[in-house]
This record gives structure tokens, sequence and C-alpha cells, in this order.
């Protein structure tokens, strides 16, 4: 038996998509700002505008209508990072997970210490059935951000898919002690010491999991411990 959690998702819907093209309050930002010629800024507020709009989109579940906003926003200033990042999140949602890959990889290019697009990239890569790919993805994110659980968790599933159920283990173990509340974490250690037939870990995880709410995880407690 084996589960993807549901954090994935959760996790691409904390992505900062409503964030403005230029955050920041630095003074360098600032006075960037202040130095672009009229048209510059012409270009900036359009893009602005059409991104802001995609996310609207976005978030009433009009991926189609998002992703043709994002377009409209990257081909004002092709150097739009979180459009591309979000017109990948759109372009998973409908599946076409090579076209998110492409965008991912266009922002990692603009913005290559971002732990969440290599998170996202990572995350798509395992759609496709690239499992090393996906990983090699986790481990920049968590270079990146020694504290992303979610990237450990992931990095766990795609060391499970390829039956490297040590590996999924350690992973699953660096998730907990970072939110020792994950339960999908002590879902899938559970499932993976079961494949090494440590049943009484397993089963420990298990009863942990059902303790914080999951009912798939009582049920096997019942019928298996």
């Amino acid at each position: 038996m084996k589960l993807r959690s549901t954090a994935i998702a959760a996790v691409l819907s904390l992505i900062p998509i409503g964030q403005p093209l230029m955050v920041g309050t630095s003074a360098a930002l600032t006075s960037a700002a202040v130095l672009l010629s009229v048209p510059e800024k012409v270009q900036a507020e359009s893009a602005a505008f059409y991104y802001k709009r995609g996310i609207k989109k976005h978030r009433a579940g009009d991926y189609s209508g998002a992703i043709s906003d994002y377009t409209k926003a990257v081909e004002i200033n092709p150097r739009y990072a979180n459009a591309y990042v979000n017109r990948g999140v759109a372009k998973r949602k409908l599946g076409d997970n090579y076209g998110a890959i492409s965008d991912y990889n266009k922002a990692i290019e603009i913005k290559p210490r971002d732990a969440d697009v290599y998170f996202n990239r990572g995350n798509a890569k395992g759609k496709i059935g690239d499992y090393s790919g996906a990983i090699s993805d986790y481990n920049k994110a968590i270079e990146i951000n020694p504290n992303f659980a979610d990237a450990y968790y992931n990095r766990g599933w795609e060391k499970y898919e390829l039956k490297d159920y040590y590996g999924a283990i350690s992973d699953y173990n660096k998730a907990i002690d970072i939110n020792s509340k994950y339960i999908s974490a002590y879902k899938n250690r559970g499932i993976a010491k079961e494949n090494i037939g440590d049943m009484k870990g397993a089963c420990s995880d298990w009863r942990k999991a059902s303790s914080l709410g999951d009912q798939d995880a009582a049920k096997w407690v019942r019928n298996q411990c």
C-alpha cells in the first residue's frame, strides 16, 4: 500500500502567487524603480496587470484563463519569474507536467536560489516518472532551505518509488524532525517500514498517524497490528 500525500498540493497553494513583480523594502529596489524610464514603467505596470488578473483566475479555478494572462505578462516582461512559476502551477493543475517543467526551468534561470521552484519542478518530474530527476530537484531545494519539511517528504516518496525504502525512511525521519505532526510522513514511513519487514515500526507509525486523525492509518492498525 502506498499513498501520495495531499501535502504536495497544499504546499503549492502556499506559493506566493499574489506577490507583485518586485517585492521588498530595501533602498536598492526602491531606487531601481525610480530610475525606470516611462516606457519601462508602462511595461512593468502592464505585466503586473495581467499577472494579477491571472492570479484571480487561478484562484477561481480558471487555469486556462490564468495561463493566458501569465503568458501575456511574460511576453511584456520576459524576466517575470513569478509569472513563469504560476503558469507552471496552472499547467500542472491541467495535467501538463512537461509544460510546467519548461516554465520552472525558465524561472530557475531567472531565480536560481528559489527553493520553492525546485520543489515544484521536482513534483512535476515525479508526476512523469522521472524519480531521479525529482530527487535531484529536492536535493537542491533542501540545499537552499535545509528546513524544507515537504521537500524531505517528497524526496522520501520518490525514493520509495525507486524501492529505496531505507532512504525513504531517512527522509521521512527528517520531515518529522522538522514537523512533529506531519501525518503523511508517519503514515508513509510506516508503509516503508512494512516493506522492509519492520511491522512493529510500521504499526508504531500508523498509531501516531491515527492519533493525529488519519483514518487510513487507524484502519491499518485495526487490520494489521
